[in-house]
């Protein structure tokens, strides 16, 4: 089976063959397995951007400015912000320089227990064992590992809606359902089971920017 024929099944079938973050994956080649650890920037300090910048919600941008001292979180450099608010298909996992006020965006899945119709936007989040949902929350990010998607990067929940994210294995990873294609096939990412699941490329440059215990908070607005 060709990789265009996976993604056109994986919308139809997506309770059975969309992969997970816990589950076994089709593997995206034994290259990334090879490729080194990206490295871990030093803890910069500095002050939280004072202004909201441009594609992220001003209120939601507040409440990750008060996670980010309610936590007191050391590095105060980059942190990133999903506004799962927001479609799959739209770039919602925002990665913002607090020292530059400047914002690279990216498209990230969201847990299939979380949209079990499979619309492409989160209903609901659970922060419940099997529940295959997205748990909302502040995370941190933690150490990097080989799994079955390649180099990954594993996350800490820091409140009680998340506090279950280390053992439901949780992480950063990247996954074929979250590549570019899937939105020229199906107007929306695949689900996982409430990882982070970037495309390749964009997971690459989310580690390379978040690694070394730095935030994301992520959160869904009510109108």
């Amino acid at each position: 089976m060709n990789r265009r024929e996976m993604l056109r099944l994986g919308a139809a079938g997506a309770g059975g063959l969309l992969l997970s973050s816990a589950a076994s994956s089709q593997g995206l080649g034994p290259s990334i397995l090879t490729q080194p650890m990206v490295p871990i920037a030093p803890v910069t300090r500095v002050p939280a951007a004072p202004v909201t910048p441009l594609a992220i919600d001003s209120s939601l941008f507040e409440r990750a400015k008060a996670s980010l001292d309610a936590h007191r979180i050391a590095a105060r450099d980059s942190i990133g912000i999903v506004d799962f608010s927001m479609a799959s298909r739209d770039p919602r996992f925002h990665l913002v320089d607090l020292a530059g006020g400047t914002v690279e965006s990216f498209r990230v899945a969201h847990g299939r227990g979380s949209d079990p119709d499979h619309s492409g936007f989160v209903e609901r989040f659970s922060n419940q064992p099997g529940s295959e949902a997205t748990s909302n929350g502040t995370y941190t990010t933690g150490d990097y590992y080989h799994g079955k998607y390649g180099l990954s990067m594993k996350v800490d929940g820091l409140d009680w809606t998340n506090s279950n994210a280390a053992s439901r294995a949780i992480v950063i990873h990247n996954a074929w359902y979250a590549e570019p294609e899937m939105i020229d096939v199906h107007g929306k990412l695949g689900r996982s089971e409430g990882c982070f699941a970037f495309s390749r490329a964009d997971q690459w440059r989310v580690m390379s920017k978040l690694a070394g215990g730095r935030m994301i908070f992520a959160e869904k607005l009510i109108a």
